[in-house]
């Protein structure tokens, strides 16, 4: 669910009050550059929450040339992330992404975008940010919901879905193999002594969740805590995109050019983004009663080809690994719904924090 779905008209701040800020830092990013300006600024609805996007182009003379390039700027919400903070390290949610996304960038195993210098100066914009090339391609809306509206449902043939379905299951495979240790994640190690168990995840989760309920009952999650307290695998850890799904991943010809979105990143069991890739696709299906697009797999084969490239076998089959997804989503709904009502765009005793569609998601799985 993105924040589009709680509330589709979340007002944003005047595009233009970024323009001289981000032109005066992108003079510092390129001194070779003549005449750099900085134009065409824009941002989207229901954006803030989360990562506040601004979409800009800058234009300048270097080397006897005329340059034109895109760019997108993500900018730390006031709050900070919605996920739990993993380590004192991952405080600052842009921070954390944008060294995951160099480290990834690193690794050549998955497309990023082309990253600038990370500023944590928050006189600049306000908040710490970090800014990218913008890579064209199309990505799958939330709202409405790809399955049932968009180039997915009503342009796509039955072989460029299931090309794509396929291609971002491979990515997530070649993600799954990577040795966090050598790619200098161990800022990102909770356990802090080299050797992260999965138990640390849920105990994350769940003292989170109780930090943000401040006292306010939820029995389906504290639920769902305990059950997956009760069943937890023995997975052997490694990096854990977190957000895995086609929403976060930039399009061309139904191959993916580009993963983002790394604000949920972790060392934990990669067998966390294989359930959140299934969550995901359930909801996208199941839950919205919309019938299975022709060309896309099923789940059983998403999870069987992600076997099979990752050379893991899903420890606690992937009905363990999709409630821990589920829950994750129904923890951090708790914070959004807070920022939505306190920001006034949910109706007085109506916020969507508890009650909601992934709350009645969970309860639903645990049931089954």
């Amino acid at each position: 669910m993105s924040e589009a779905e709680v509330h589709p008209g979340k007002p944003v701040r005047d595009p233009a009050s970024y323009q001289l800020a981000l032109q005066t830092w992108m003079r510092g990013q390129r001194p070779g550059a003549h005449a750099l300006e900085v134009v065409d600024v824009d941002m989207p609805q229901a954006t803030g929450f989360s990562n506040e996007t601004v979409f800009f182009s800058a234009r300048w003379r270097e080397e006897g040339r005329d340059c034109n390039q895109r760019y997108v700027a993500r900018i730390e919400p006031e709050g900070g992330g919605l996920f739990p903070v993993q380590t004192p390290a991952c405080r600052n949610s842009v921070a954390l992404q944008h060294r995951i996304m160099q480290a990834i960038s690193t690794s050549g195993v998955a497309p990023v975008p082309p990253l600038l210098p990370l500023e944590e100066d928050p006189s600049v914009l306000g908040s710490p940010f970090f800014v990218m090339e913008f890579v064209p391609g199309r990505i799958p809306a939330d709202v409405p919901r790809y399955s049932q509206q968009g180039f997915l449902a009503d342009e796509a043939t039955p072989a460029e879905r299931e090309r794509m379905v396929t291609h971002g299951i491979e990515l997530l495979a070649a993600l799954s193999r990577l040795d966090w240790r050598e790619l200098g994640l161990d800022w990102l190690d909770r356990s802090g002594s080299g050797e992260p168990n999965f138990s640390l995840q849920v105990s994350l989760y769940r003292e989170d969740a109780l930090r943000v309920l401040a006292g306010r009952e939820h029995p389906v999650l504290l639920g769902a805590l305990d059950w997956l307290d009760a069943n937890v695998p023995v997975a052997k850890p490694g990096l854990s995109w977190g957000d895995a799904r086609l929403g976060n991943m930039i399009w061309q010809d139904y191959r993916c050019a580009a993963v983002v979105d790394w604000e949920a990143a972790a060392v934990a069991p990669p067998e966390a983004d294989i359930g959140w890739w299934v969550m995901f696709d359930r909801m996208s299906f199941d839950d919205m009663d919309t019938p299975r697009l022709p060309g896309f797999p099923t789940r059983e084969a998403m999870v069987a080809q992600w076997e099979s490239q990752s050379g893991r076998v899903v420890k606690g089959d992937i009905h363990y690994w999709e409630i821990f997804a589920v829950m994750r989503f129904c923890a951090i709904m708790i914070g959004l719904g807070d920022r939505f009502e306190r920001a006034g765009l949910s109706p007085p005793g109506q916020s969507p924090a508890i009650q909601n569609g992934v709350t009645d998601a969970l309860a639903r799985l645990l049931a089954g």
